[in-house]
């Protein structure tokens, strides 16, 4: 079994709490992740294919500390309540990829999508027009709007209308869609993106909730954790593997449309004198926990 996997020692006794009917679940919060990738001639490039911005999250981090993950977070409710500046797919085309019920919602989840990247990586999705993408972010006024949006001082409602700017969703794919299990403290039903990093931008560390950034190789990253030197929860894992065959970022945006967005849940089962945790059609990250005893687990 992979050392590398993100397994907090309090889940055996969560889940056998879940399975006794002591421990209510909490209803997921929606968010967005979005996996920047760029095309590299460098270290990265030379293992075959494109390289994936990752952050590793500050292990003081409430949710999946010392894991790596990619740029992205919660939805703000204020990407919902009123209409934005839009290129690319309509939102009702995005609502049916996305599988949820109403425009405003798949608006939400976008907006959380672009709006997190900038926020944590400084790239910005975004154009003055729907055929362009703003070229250069890394300027004093860009960063106290960034700053601002961190803070939520300023909605991305707000922050596209001052700058004259439309999202640009046609240069988001939607990949993958896992939903935290249902005995974590802290759930999340977490839309992944994929995108490739526009001509011009570069990302910056920013992020309060990290400590390290790397570009590295999806496969290489994968094999880091298979390795058990990168920490990372399955998800993560799951759709590095899937990024690894593809050569170039537009090659991997133009796939997309292809991913299964089927949500996946865990699930947490007696079986003898076991409880087994399993992700539906993930069966490498299947876990055998002792019905009794002292919680805790390792990979």
């Amino acid at each position: 079994m992979s050392q590398g996997q993100w397994y907090p020692p309090e889940w055996p006794d969560r889940i056998r709490a879940l399975a006794a009917g002591e421990l209510t679940a909490v209803a997921p919060r929606r968010a967005a992740t979005v996996m920047l990738l760029r095309d590299s001639g460098g270290k990265g490039g030379a293992l075959g294919g494109p390289v994936v911005h990752m952050l590793r999250r500050r292990t003081s981090m409430a949710f999946a500390g010392g894991a790596y993950a990619y740029p992205g977070g919660g939805v703000d409710p204020r990407d919902d309540d009123r209409l934005i500046g839009w290129a690319g797919p309509p939102l009702e085309q995005w609502a049916a990829r996305l599988g949820v019920a109403t425009v405003s919602e798949a608006q939400a989840v976008v907006c959380a999508a672009v709006r997190e990247t900038f926020e944590e990586a400084g790239v910005l999705l975004a154009g003055p027009t729907a055929g362009t993408v703003v070229g250069d972010t890394t300027g004093e006024d860009w960063e106290a709007d960034r700053e601002a949006l961190v803070a939520r001082e300023l909605s991305f409602a707000e922050f596209l209308d001052r700058r004259g700017l439309v999202l640009r969703s046609d240069l988001l794919g939607a990949w993958a869609r896992w939903i935290t299990p249902e005995f974590e403290p802290r759930r999340y039903d977490t839309w992944f993106f994929v995108a490739a990093l526009p001509e011009g931008q570069r990302t910056r560390d920013v992020s309060t909730e990290a400590d390290r950034t790397v570009w590295i190789a999806p496969a290489e990253a994968a094999r880091g954790y298979d390795r058990g030197e990168l920490l990372m929860m399955p998800p993560t894992v799951t759709t590095l593997r899937a990024l690894a065959p593809y050569r170039t970022a537009a090659e991997a945006l133009g796939a997309a449309d292809g991913q299964d967005m089927t949500p996946v849940l865990a699930q947490a089962r007696l079986e003898g004198g076991e409880l087994v945790l399993s992700w539906p059609g993930h069966d490498e990250f299947t876990k055998h926990v002792p019905a009794a005893g002292p919680g805790g687990g390792g990979a």
